[in-house]
């Protein structure tokens, strides 16, 4: 442990003071550490004026959003996931009042430049707390590009669990096209084919009933975790959430927490909306979100909740735990989620996971499309 802790303390110091102390200090072999290292330095390498600070680099005086090895927008996005909520303040600060790094944040006109992109989103969403409205406005346009193409890609795989499949045991008088049985139309028909013309027609055309959707909707409970490092996960669950609000057997509520409660249900439907109202960072109280939660289920037994975090809860856990029990003990049903994105690759307290698991919410990382499928076996 005492190896560990001094190898950390080691690495630290060899951060401040730059690529110039690897004489004595050693150099980095640690990927992560390494890449925290490249990060510090595309902001403190610029410090060819002032002595005594990192290894000067000479070549590099600003930052741009022209293409290189690291561009603004990502190095935003290193720094919020490499860095605990602290350094990251600290090195924002520095980097918009000691080094003029301000395109992202203070210009719309570079922002306009930019390439919408995921990866441009992400850094818009942990920077808008330092956008003017100017380049808010701006930031809104790039933030509906990548939304939209986003939600085309989720739509129809979201969509798909609830729209009800073709139920070939059962024939329906309801005559949609999309529920003709071409095979069993052309099988009870055959009768009528005339040979001379090569022609079958078609008397008594047989349809498919639809599998019988739940008349009742079901209540769906969305809590996200709008800490910092949840990102991905926000942003599918917005656009995830917009598209259960059109769903007719659903109805969706999506409250946002982090120490505080933030309802956006009445921005639901536009995710784009949803993503200008979460704000990245700050503590967790998941406890305190699965109380307000609870307090607004009348129907349990008609009632999914679903908690996407990393479930690591900074308020006492026992509080976390017991409130979960209580609410899958009140019948509704209970779904975590350490990852909801396209690549479902969580980091996550497993401790607490199992915990919750124990009590009555089974954890997992889903897609966007998995999600979907379970929600639907559910209601039906």
């Amino acid at each position: 442990m005492a190896d560990d802790e001094g190898s950390t303390r080691r690495l630290r110091w060899r951060l401040v003071l730059g690529t110039g102390a690897d004489e004595c200090l050693g150099g980095i072999s640690d990927r992560q550490w390494q890449e925290r290292d490249e990060t510090i330095s595309y902001l403190y390498d610029r410090e060819n004026s002032r002595s005594g600070d990192r290894n000067i680099r000479r070549d590099q005086q600003q930052g741009t959003l022209d293409d290189s090895n690291l561009t603004v927008t990502d190095w935003i996005n290193r720094v919020h996931e490499l860095f605990p909520r602290k350094t990251i303040e600290q090195i924002e600060r520095d980097a918009l009042e000691r080094y003029q790094l301000e395109e992202m944040v203070t210009n719309p006109e570079v922002l306009r430049r930019a390439q919408p992109s995921e990866s441009l989103l992400k850094a818009v969403l942990r920077t808008k707390h330092l956008m003017n409205q100017d380049v808010l406005n701006v930031a809104r346009v790039l933030i509906r590009d990548v939304i939209d193409q986003l939600a085309k890609a989720l739509l129809n795989e979201v969509q798909a669990p609830f729209l009800g499949a073709k139920d070939r045991r059962k024939r329906s008088f309801l005559r949609i096209a999309k529920n003709l049985d071409a095979k069993a139309t052309i099988e009870k028909n055959l009768r009528h084919f005339d040979a001379s013309s090569k022609r079958l027609y078609i008397e008594t055309p047989v349809f498919n009933s639809r599998v019988r959707r739940n008349s009742e909707r079901w209540n769906i409970f969305i809590l996200l975790d709008q800490s910092g490092s949840m990102v991905n996960n926000v942003i599918h669950s917005s656009i995830v959430a917009s598209i259960f609000f059109g769903i007719p057997a659903l109805k969706t509520r999506l409250v946002a927490f982090d120490t505080n409660i933030v309802d956006l249900s009445d921005s639901i439907s536009d995710p784009v909306e949803t993503l200008m109202r979460i704000q990245l960072g700050g503590g967790t109280d998941i406890g305190n979100a699965v109380e307000y939660v609870s307090s607004l289920i009348e129907s349990p037994h008609k009632t999914i909740v679903i908690l996407i975090s990393d479930f690591y809860e900074g308020a006492p856990p026992n509080i976390l735990i017991s409130r979960i029990k209580a609410l899958s003990e009140s019948g509704a049903k209970l779904l975590g989620l350490a990852a909801l994105d396209r690549d479902a690759e969580p980091v996550y307290d497993r401790n607490m996971a199992q915990h919750l698991a124990d009590v009555g919410m089974p954890v997992a990382a889903m897609t966007p499309a998995e999600m979907a499928f379970w929600v639907a076996e559910k209601v039906r």
